[in-house]
């Protein structure tokens, strides 16, 4: 079974709970038994895997490149986002998100289209590299740790306890698939084409007969919400019976998870620790409600787990 990988959890009802559906699953003359090849489990990124707070990491990759925008042409400046980048507005800025967890896109349509723009042109070889070097080298702002040490501990060792138990995991993320495959084998141990995400428009072009796959400034998919069941879906081709969250916009996903013919369970992690993580309940209060509704279990980072962060 596996459980000792579980070390950073404590012991409490939310161990328990993934212990015991790990054990009815996987228990071959049980009632509740799942074949390997359909043990899937589904993961949101931001805010589930790796902390989002102050602003989700892809945000600060795009708008570093907004800011230099702004600041070699004068003229972007009264628009947004590039205007709130300039002005350093983080009001405006934070604000994007929350708004839009709570039904409101107005923001959100203004800052896509200046993000969109912000790697147009770049082939698709040259952004990986890119988003790589960020986020190998780039901190967050409040717990001065870089990125990639912003990851989850305890959520990290549930992907590798699930796979031990001969699950599959995909990520199925709002943020950008190509922005987290160069890091998710290596922070996660998920393959980058179990990678689900967000994406732009790609664009085959070919010179000299040397095909090339460029960045467009055009949205393919924003993975969040419904659209995250479909692309389950259309990816994978399965229905998870895992499925792990901490936003309202990961609500479709978990019911979807649970509302299949097989056993199943669903996890919402809240942010109520604000010694060892950045405490937060905005974009989460509509997902929460539903946990208690259908008695998904909550993921308490204070309660719930002995140490936070990877080293």
């Amino acid at each position: 079974m596996h459980e000792g990988l579980l070390k950073s959890w404590n012991a409490g009802a939310t161990r328990q709970a993934i212990i015991a559906f790990v054990a009815r699953v996987t228990l071959e003359d049980g009632p509740d038994y799942v074949p390997p090849a359909a043990r899937i489990a589904v993961f949101d990124n931001d805010g589930c895997l790796w902390c989002e707070k102050p602003m989700p990491i892809q945000a600060d990759f795009l708008l570093r490149r907004i800011a230099e925008q702004a600041e070699a042409d004068p003229a972007l400046r009264d628009r947004q986002p590039w205007k709130a980048v300039h002005e350093k507005d983080q009001a405006w800025l934070g604000d994007v998100i929350t708004r839009h967890y709570e039904g409101d896109d107005s923001t959100l349509k203004e800052m896509a289209a200046g993000l969109l723009s912000a790697y147009a042109e770049d082939e698709v070889e040259d952004f990986a590299g890119k988003a790589e070097q960020f986020l190998r080298s780039a901190q967050n702002p409040v717990l001065k740790r870089p990125y990639l040490k912003t990851a989850y501990a305890p959520m990290r060792e549930l992907l590798h306890y699930l796979e031990a138990n001969q699950f599959t995991n995909y990520i199925v993320s709002g943020g950008g698939r190509d922005f987290m495959r160069p890091i998710t084998q290596e922070l996660y141990g998920v393959p980058p084409e179990r990678v689900v995400g967000s994406s732009v428009a790609l664009q085959y072009r070919e010179e000299e007969g040397i095909g090339t796959l460029v960045h467009t400034s055009k949205l393919e998919v924003f993975d969040d919400g419904p659209n995250k069941v479909v692309r389950i879906w259309s990816r994978i081709g399965a229905r998870p019976i895992f499925a792990a969250g901490n936003s309202n916009g990961d609500i479709q996903m978990l019911q979807f998870a649970t509302q299949g013919k097989r056993a199943s369970l669903a996890l919402l992690v809240t942010h109520d620790d604000d010694q060892r993580d950045i405490a937060y309940t905005s974009g989460a209060q509509k997902s929460v409600a539903m946990a208690a509704e259908h008695g998904w279990p909550l993921v308490s980072v204070r309660e719930d787990w002995s140490r936070v962060f990877v080293d």
